[in-house]
């Protein structure tokens, strides 16, 4: 082994590394959204998060929540099309960075795992120009400190159930991430000692 071949699996290393967007923006029709879900969008499971949508129209002016009636829904994924909502949270208009009266509100992710928000709205006044839109954001929530209540537990097995038994056989990005960086570490073991084996002869 050699230092060209230690490079070469540094570089396909970090090759498939996932790239993560913190971030994520959305379009429908003339108007787009930017998801933001506090803290530092990691949302917890069982724990409040507080998510705000930078909803704008086309051009960049800011599209505030009275004027528009928006809804946001909630599902755990994966969900069948018509499936009722596992949460609706009250939207309010909120003051987020440059954004004024923007739509935000309190989500308790009940479990860990992916989860759909969906951003759908409408004019509230006639005279308004843009068209109703359905904005889908997909959201990784992570394992929180607190418990759910039993009741949302209740509600949330049956519909994670289906979504555990076909994520048996996927790891977790996470898991991928801190086995590369065992082997590459391993790796890098290997040479070093057998460098030091061929200047020892």
């Amino acid at each position: 082994m050699n230092t060209k071949f230690f490079l070469f699996l540094s570089l396909i290393f970090f090759n498939f590394i996932p790239t993560v967007s913190a971030h994520t923006v959305k379009i429908s029709g003339d108007v787009g959204a930017t998801i933001h879900i506090e803290p530092n969008d990691n949302p917890r499971a069982g724990e409040p998060a507080d998510a705000w949508f930078a909803l704008t129209r086309k051009g960049g002016q800011v599209l505030p929540l009275k004027e528009c009636d928006c809804q946001l829904a909630v599902y755990a994924e994966p969900h069948a099309p018509g499936e009722p909502a596992l949460l609706e949270p009250t939207l309010k208009p909120i003051q987020a960075e440059r954004y004024e009266g923007i739509p935000g509100a309190v989500i308790n992710f009940p479990k860990p795992g992916i989860y759909e928000l969906q951003l759908s709205g409408k004019p509230n006044n006639i005279g308004e120009t843009f068209r109703p839109f359905v904005l889908k954001f997909q959201v990784t929530v992570a394992a929180g400190k607190s418990l759910a209540t039993s009741e949302t537990l209740n509600n949330v097995a049956d519909i994670n159930q289906t979504q555990n038994s076909q994520n048996q056989n996927f790891l977790s990005p996470i898991i991928i991430v801190v086995i590369l960086i065992i082997s590459m570490l391993t790796i890098g073991f290997l040479v070093k000692f057998l460098k030091k084996g061929d200047t020892g002869k």
